[in-house]
């Protein structure tokens, strides 16, 4: 299965609601319209984006004379192009580079740190990678990244469980110089985004890697913090984003569990929101459904475009 058939099998669940909109006959009326709207709403895409796509859909419609549903596709589509933000490049093959992941509890950002260590390590022979936990609260999390590791044949750099977060960073970084490593994962415990206390400590952590990295053998390694997103909490996620972003200062986002909810347009909800690239979205368990990210595949797999 190719990746595009992957992302399209990924977002099935949220392309449903839309293929009864585009399964019509005869003219395209103003309840088609009004159907398109409260589906675009519905995939929690909010309100004032659903309503600027509706009525800039319908001008293109009436401007071009498109009446099909394969031709109203293809313009939704490019129109929803439009919202995301393009990378300027991708911080995993750009190295050297540091990642700190970032989110709330059951994001997803454990396991996207070990397929993203795999997914690196198995496509560039040579690329030195390291794994860092500095999640300290939750041993679970220590031991799903020792498994990812020893998959992936990737270092992973520990200490105790309890340990500061921020000194758990500064010894990865420490450790990953010693190595040279291209390309360092780091991921944190899950902090809720409403309590300010948490997010103090975390920006805390932020500062510390940043720190440490300026002063690497090989020159300063760039630090990029990324938030990692349930697309499943639909626009609560869009309240986590900016909640993140105004603490932390976000670098760009990863889409996590697309192929369990019905709600894909949150991904294009948070893009426009905070002006931020999305790098990776997963569209299922295997290592190969965290794909990178491609905003014309993911608004054509998403409007059931081939």
């Amino acid at each position: 299965m190719g990746l595009f058939d992957s992302l399209k099998r990924g977002l099935e669940r949220s392309r449903e609601a839309l293929n009864e909109v585009f399964y019509f006959g005869g003219e395209v009326d103003e309840s088609f319209w009004e159907e398109l709207e409260d589906t675009l709403v519905m995939g929690d895409m909010g309100g004032e984006i659903a309503m600027r796509v509706t009525d800039d859909l319908r001008e293109t419609a009436a401007r071009k004379n498109l009446k099909t549903a394969d031709q109203l596709r293809a313009a939704l589509a490019e129109r929803l192009r439009e919202f995301f933000v393009e990378p300027e490049s991708d911080i995993f093959d750009d190295t050297p580079s540091c990642v700190l992941f970032v989110g709330i509890n059951g994001a997803g950002k454990t396991t996207t740190v070990g397929k993203i260590a795999s997914a690196e390590a198995e496509a560039h022979a040579g690329k030195r990678v390291v794994i860092g936990s500095a999640d300290t609260f939750r041993a679970a999390a220590i031991e799903q990244l020792d498994v990812w590791g020893q998959r992936a044949d990737v270092p992973v750099i520990k200490r105790d469980r309890g340990s500061d977060p921020a000194s758990v960073c500064y010894d990865v970084l420490d450790e990953a110089d010693k190595r040279g490593s291209d390309l360092v994962l780091i991921d944190t415990a899950g902090r809720l985004h409403s309590s300010p206390e948490l997010m103090r400590e975390l920006a805390k952590v932020v500062k510390v890697t940043r720190k440490r990295a300026e002063s690497c053998a090989a020159g300063p390694m760039p630090v990029h913090v990324v938030l990692v997103i349930d697309s499943a909490t639909g626009q609560n996620g869009l309240v986590q984003a900016e909640e993140f972003n105004d603490a932390l200062g976000l670098d760009g986002i990863i889409m996590t569990k697309l192929d369990g909810t019905a709600k894909g347009g949150i991904a294009l909800a948070v893009a426009e929101k905070l002006k931020l690239p999305i790098y990776r979205i997963g569209v299922g368990e295997q290592v190969e459904d965290l794909q990178r990210f491609d905003a014309a595949d993911f608004c054509r797999a998403l409007v059931g475009l081939d």
